[in-house]
């Protein structure tokens, strides 16, 4: 079974919805600014997603520790 790169990037915005919800208030927190802490939290969600995306596509190409379920 194989995964589409439609439902890796799915999976990929979900994790970076979350992530960016986090990212924002710790730095928000340590920061005192909303406004860092978004913008901060933005960069490093383009760039994680861009890396996630990379990431599942090449684990989709890896047929190590796979079942044929």
């Amino acid at each position: 079974m194989t995964e589409t790169p439609r439902r890796s990037f799915a999976k990929a915005l979900t994790w970076q919805a979350m992530g960016l919800v986090v990212m924002t208030a710790i730095t928000w927190a340590l920061t005192g600014s909303v406004e860092t802490g978004g913008a901060i939290a933005l960069l490093g969600a383009a760039s994680g997603m861009v890396t996630y995306m990379l990431h599942e596509r090449a684990w989709a190409r890896v047929r190590w520790g796979r079942n044929s379920d």
